[in-house]
């Protein structure tokens, strides 16, 4: 099942995609795409709905973040040893947390800012977990079942900020614009192995980023039952899991945003996203 958001900013409604790919609106049976909404129960009574009984979206409307009022925006840094090696870093002992400002979220195809200041606005393409069910101190085994499905994230980042202006990685990962996510969630049951997912990120299509959740250091479920050790996870929570070799910090001569330029990136399964680039 694949569920989104759609309408203006800040007053989207739920909808899910039918197999035709056409928008249903779930105005009528849930209030968002968030929360109690994303637990196995609420999953299950909206998979059992026939969709040709809900109401059609007409046109072609804005979609929003596939996820609601989200409670924590935490990624996981350093978590492809390839991109670890581009990026001039040791690959972690155990997971890199950091956080990015929930401030930074938005649609998938909405225009990204390019930071007041910046000088080194780049890419990352990567996976996003959406918990489903609260997650505390539990093992690798049982981690997969607390979540609620997967999407596509951009972890928009500043490299100057994030490394030369003091402090934690979250300077340089929340401008406003800086996360992306959707346009769908794909609920857990549709993914049988979210180790293996390829994905890609082009820039003026240009290929730079071309990997698979394959090579993961930390896969899925370690990164959802080492986080559960340190704080709970709870309904709505988004991890983006890291990213792939291909980032512009990693070219040669390195290689960053600027006005004009438009991304693409997917993964399989999860949908596509495409954003234009402005001045902020």
């Amino acid at each position: 099942m694949k569920l989104l958001r759609y309408g203006p900013k800040r007053a989207e409604k739920p909808a899910l995609l039918d197999a035709e790919g056409t928008i249903r609106d779930l105005s009528g049976e849930v209030s968002d795409i968030s929360g109690e909404a994303l637990g196995d129960e609420t999953l299950a009574r909206l998979r059992a709905i026939d969709p040709g009984t809900l109401p059609k979206v007409e046109g072609t409307p804005r979609i929003g973040a596939c996820v609601g009022q989200v409670g924590k925006f935490i990624c996981i840094g350093l978590n492809y040893a390839d991109h670890a090696t581009e990026s001039g870093m040791e690959l972690p002992q155990e997971p890199v947390i950091f956080f990015k400002a929930t401030s930074a979220i938005i649609g998938p195809d909405d225009t990204v800012e390019i930071p007041r200041g910046s000088v080194k606005t780049d890419w990352e393409v990567e996976l996003g977990v959406v918990i489903g069910k609260e997650a505390k101190y539990i093992s690798e085994k049982e981690a997969l079942d607390h979540v609620a499905g997967y999407c596509v994230v951009n972890d928009l980042s500043e490299r100057d900020f994030q490394l030369h202006r003091s402090g934690q990685w979250v300077k340089g990962k929340s401008a406003d614009t800086f996360g992306p996510i959707g346009p769908w969630m794909v609920t857990r049951d549709e993914i049988s192995d979210p180790q293996n997912l390829p994905m890609y990120l082009e820039v003026n299509g240009h290929r730079y980023q071309d990997g698979s959740t394959r090579t993961m250091h930390f896969g899925v479920a370690t990164v959802i039952s080492h986080l559960s050790q340190f704080m709970s996870l709870q309904p709505g929570d988004v991890i983006s899991t890291g990213t792939p070799p291909g980032v512009g910090m990693g070219q040669n001569p390195q290689t960053y945003l600027k006005p004009g330029d438009r991304m693409e990136l997917a993964i399989e399964g999860l949908g596509v996203q495409r954003q234009s680039v402005v001045a902020g």
